[in-house]
C-alpha cells in the first residue's frame, strides 16, 4: 500500500502540486521558456524565477488548447516537479492523484496512465477532472450534496454541475474563453493604443493581474472611463519593468496617477482596458465570439439538470480556476445570476480558496 499521495493538478498555464499533507501546493509554470537575453539556456518551471531579463519570452507549452498534447514538454516539467528541484518523489510508495480535462479522449487518458505508470512507476494512480474534487470538498465541507462548479481557467470556462461528488456529464458546458484569451486581446489593445506589446506576453499577463477587475455595471463604468482629471476614478498607470532597476511592473498609487512617466520610466495608461478585457468573460460577442457569457451558461446548464436539483444547485454554486481571482468576479455571477433564477430559489455564490 502506498505511504504518500501526491496532487497534482495539471493546467494549461501552472501546475499546482504537493502532497496531500502539504497545507498549501506549489504554483509551477507549465511550460518551457527561453528568453532573449540568455539564449543557450531553457528555463523549466519555476526555473523562469532565475531568468534576468523578462521581455520577448518565448514560450513551449505541454498543452494546447487545455488538453496535453506535447507528451516530451510535459515529461521535463514532470521530471522537474518530481525530482530534486522540488518534491523528490519515491514513486513506489506513491499514489498520484491527477486533473484531467473535462470531455478528455481515450487515447489522451491512456498516454496519461502509461507515463505516470511506465515512465515514473507509481504506486497506483487517480485521474479526475477538477470540478469533481472541488466538489468533493464542497460536500465534505458544507453537507451539500448538490453543487455547480465554474472552472475559469487558463484555456476555458466550463460549467459543471455535480451530485454527491459526481459529474453530470450530459449537462456540462464549455466556453472557450479563458485566462490566454483574455491576455492576447489586452496586448492587441495595448499594441493598438500605446506601445507595441505583442512580444511581451509575460509583462502583459502581469498587467492583467494588476490590474484587471470585473465590473458590476460596465456601462457605468465606461461612462466614468470618458472622464478626465479627477473625475476619472478609473484611470491607473502602470509602470513597466526594465529589468535594470525596476524588475516588475507595479501600479502607481491613485493619487499619483498623472499620466506622465518619471525619469527613466516607461508607463502604459490602463483606463476602459481594466474592465473590458475581463468582461469578455461575460460578454464573449463583444470581441465577436458567438457564445453565451459564463451567467447565461450557468442557467442554461441548470435547465438541463432535472427539475428537483435545480434549487440545488442555484444554492451552492462555486468559483473556482485562475480568473475567478479577479476583483468583482464572485459579485458579478452573482448579481447576474441572481437576475435570472426564479424568485422562490435561493442563490449562494462561494469562491473557493485561491
Amino acid at each position: 500500500m502506498a505511504t504518500n499521495v501526491f496532487v497534482l493538478d495539471n493546467g494549461g498555464y501552472t501546475v499546482k502540486a504537493g502532497f496531500s499533507t502539504d497545507s498549501e501546493p506549489r504554483i509551477i509554470p507549465n511550460c518551457i521558456t527561453k528568453a532573449k537575453s540568455e539564449r543557450r539556456r531553457q528555463f523549466i518551471g519555476t526555473q523562469l524565477d532565475e531568468c534576468k531579463d523578462f521581455s520577448g519570452l518565448y514560450y513551449s507549452y505541454a498543452c494546447t488548447r487545455g488538453y496535453v498534447l506535447n507528451w516530451d514538454v510535459e515529461k521535463q516539467i514532470w521530471d522537474h516537479i518530481f525530482g530534486p528541484d522540488h518534491f523528490k518523489v519515491d514513486f513506489k510508495e506513491t499514489c498520484l492523484i491527477v486533473t484531467e480535462p473535462y470531455f478528455s479522449f481515450m487515447s489522451m487518458q491512456e498516454a496519461m496512465v502509461e507515463v505516470a505508470f511506465e515512465d515514473y512507476k507509481f504506486h497506483s494512480m487517480y485521474a479526475a477532472n477538477p470540478a469533481t474534487l472541488s466538489a468533493y470538498k464542497s460536500q465534505k465541507t458544507s453537507n451539500e450534496m448538490c453543487c455547480l462548479v465554474v472552472d475559469s481557467g487558463f484555456s476555458f470556462t466550463h460549467i459543471v454541475p455535480c451530485i454527491k461528488g459526481k459529474r453530470l456529464r450530459n449537462s456540462t458546458r464549455r466556453i472557450d474563453i479563458g485566462g490566454k484569451i483574455m491576455t492576447n486581446h489586452l496586448k492587441e489593445i495595448i499594441s493598438y493604443r500605446q506601445l507595441n506589446m505583442m512580444d511581451e506576453t509575460y509583462v502583459v499577463n502581469q498587467v492583467k493581474e494588476d490590474v484587471c477587475y470585473v465590473a458590476l455595471d460596465a456601462d457605468k463604468d465606461l461612462k466614468i472611463a470618458e472622464k478626465r482629471g479627477k473625475e476619472n476614478t478609473i484611470v491607473r498607470d502602470y509602470v513597466l519593468p526594465d529589468y535594470t532597476i525596476i524588475k516588475r511592473g507595479y501600479v502607481r498609487p491613485p493619487e499619483e496617477t498623472t499620466g506622465k512617466p518619471k525619469e527613466n520610466e516607461q508607463l502604459i495608461r490602463m483606463n476602459n482596458e481594466r474592465f473590458s478585457v475581463p468582461e469578455i468573460l461575460f460578454r464573449p460577442g463583444s470581441i465577436h465570439i458567438p457564445e453565451m457569457g459564463i451567467a447565461e451558461s450557468i442557467i442554461y446548464c441548470i435547465e438541463t439538470c432535472p427539475e428537483e436539483i435545480q434549487p440545488h444547485m442555484y444554492k451552492n454554486i462555486l468559483l473556482t480556476g485562475g480568473n475567478a481571482c479577479f476583483p468583482g468576479f464572485r459579485d458579478r455571477v452573482y448579481q447576474d445570476v441572481r437576475a435570472e433564477a426564479h424568485h422562490l430559489f435561493d442563490v449562494n455564490v462561494t469562491l473557493l480558496d485561491k
